[in-house]
C-alpha cells in the first residue's frame, strides 16, 4: 500500500493562514485508507523524516496571491537547503528526505488562495473558506482517484 503523507502548514490565529491545517483536519475526517494528516504552523526540519516514511507527500498552505481558488503543483528537492531552528521552505523538506533519508517521494503543493492575514484572529474568510471547499473536494478527489496500487 502506498502511504501518503498531507502536512497542513500554517498559523489558525492569522485569519486565512490558517487554511493549511483547517484542510488537513477536514481530510483526516474522511478516513482515506493509506493517508496520514498532520497540521502544524510550519515546516522544519523534522517533516523531512516523516517525508522519508511516505510514497507521497502534499503540503496544503494559504497563498496570498496566485490562482482561485487554489494551485496544485509538483514539488522538486531543493539542493540547497536555508531553515531557521523553527521552519524549512517546501523544498528542503524534500531536499533533506532525499540527502539524509536516501528517499524521494512524489510531492506536491496545494496553495489555497487566502485573502486576510494581517489580523491577529481566528476565522477564515468567506471567500477562503469557500476556496478551501473546492481545495477540499479537489484533494479528496485526487486521493480516491489514485490507481489502486497506490491504496
Amino acid at each position: 500500500m502506498t502511504k501518503v503523507l498531507l502536512l497542513g502548514i500554517g498559523n489558525p490565529g492569522r485569519r486565512d493562514d490558517g487554511l493549511g491545517p483547517a484542510l488537513a483536519e477536514q481530510v483526516e475526517k474522511l478516513d482515506i485508507p493509506g493517508v496520514t494528516v498532520d497540521a502544524d504552523y510550519q515546516l522544519t526540519i523534522e517533516d523531512s523524516a516523516a517525508a522519508a516514511e511516505h510514497d507521497v507527500l502534499v503540503i496544503a498552505d494559504a497563498a496570498a496571491a496566485g490562482p482561485e481558488p487554489y494551485s496544485f503543483q509538483p514539488l522538486e528537492p531543493t539542493e540547497h537547503l536555508e531553515f531557521s531552528s523553527h521552519s524549512v521552505e517546501p523544498g528542503g523538506v524534500l531536499g533533506l528526505a532525499q540527502s539524509v533519508f536516501g528517499k524521494k517521494p512524489e510531492a506536491w503543493v496545494l496553495g489555497i488562495r487566502g485573502y486576510e492575514f494581517g489580523e491577529l484572529a481566528e476565522g477564515l474568510s468567506d471567500q477562503a473558506r469557500a476556496n478551501l471547499q473546492s481545495a477540499l473536494a479537489f484533494i479528496e478527489g485526487w486521493l480516491r482517484s489514485r490507481p489502486s496500487t497506490l491504496f
